[in-house]
Order: C-alpha cells, then structure tokens, then sequence
C-alpha cells in the first residue's frame, strides 16, 4: 500500500498501527493523521531509535498493509 493510500484510509488503519507500535497513544495518532514523516518522528521519539530504523519499520508496515 503506497502511503497515500495509507493516509486516505488513515482512520482504519489507525488500529493497526497501535497494534505495531503500542507506545503511540490515541493523542500521537490524531496528530500523525497519517503522515509518514510524523509517524516516523513519534515512532524515534517512543522507542528511542534512529531515523533509519523508524523509516525502515514504517516501509515495512506500509507493505504488510497490501
């Protein structure tokens, strides 16, 4: 699923993503409003790692979204 797919159907798969990454509250998620840069910053932000790791993990979320 590209990401403006994910950001169109953002409100359904908001779930999904708290399902991934626990540590986001409902709050984190209605900021994200599904943008890939934020949703990238609050993920460094929570688990505390590295630009290149959320990037990653987020490409892989967006694929497993298909």
């Amino acid at each position: 699923m590209n990401w403006d797919q994910v950001k169109g159907n953002w409100t359904q798969i908001k779930g999904k993503v708290q399902q991934q990454w626990g540590e986001l509250t409902n709050d984190d998620l209605d900021i994200i409003e599904g943008k890939r840069e934020e949703l990238i910053g609050r993920i460094q932000e929570r688990y505390g790692i590295a630009k290149e790791e959320a990037e990653k993990q987020v490409d892989d979320f967006s694929e497993k979204c298909k």
